[in-house]
């Protein structure tokens, strides 16, 4: 969703510099940047702008970032815990995204996607455990989670790391497979 903290990440992770605003659809326009987690070890991570419900029948430009996400080896959806409306439930939220990816393209759907609960700063500690496990049981069946703070760095390192690991194995996969051929 917009002002998830998307480019916020981007920055915390790479040397993208993304611009970062308090409203929504500050990014309009796909941002890509390089994420080093050691001198020999490297990948490519995209900042796509919000996506709202109805993208998939192109409300927004919608179908413009879709396509952006079918070329990835893995989806990082990257949700609000502490949303500023109060009113605002970040598990539907986040199933509303997911339901868009689904209406698209059941391949897109289908890519191995990681949970990113960002803004855990903004949460009071004796409430994090109940939010995040609330935003979990709704969210439903995810491949991996990852609790952080783009705007501190916070948890941002161990995603990298865990990215890292596993494009690796995706890679050693696809040469495995090319070789049986």
């Amino acid at each position: 969703m917009p002002n998830a903290g998307k480019s916020t990440f981007i920055r915390a992770v790479s040397a993208a510099r993304p611009k970062v605003a308090d409203y929504p659809f500050t990014t309009l326009h796909p941002n890509l940047g390089v994420v080093r987690v050691d001198e020999n070890r490297s990948f490519v991570i995209a900042d796509i702008p919000g996506l709202i419900e109805g993208a998939s029948e192109g409300a927004g430009l919608g179908h413009q970032f879709l396509r952006h996400l079918q070329r990835t080896s893995v989806l990082l959806h990257l949700v609000d815990i502490a949303p500023f409306d109060p009113e605002v439930n970040p598990a539907h939220e986040a199933k509303a995204i997911v339901k868009e990816l689904k209406k698209y393209d059941e391949t897109l759907f289908r890519k191995p996607r990681w949970l990113l609960i960002n803004k855990i700063d903004l949460v009071p500690e004796d409430e994090r455990e109940k939010r995040i496990a609330a935003l979990l049981k709704g969210y439903g069946k995810v491949d991996r989670h990852f609790v952080i703070s783009a705007i501190s760095g916070a948890g941002c390192r161990e995603v990298t790391f865990a990215l890292m690991d596993y494009l690796e194995q995706v890679r050693k996969g696809h040469a495995k497979a090319n070789s049986a051929e």
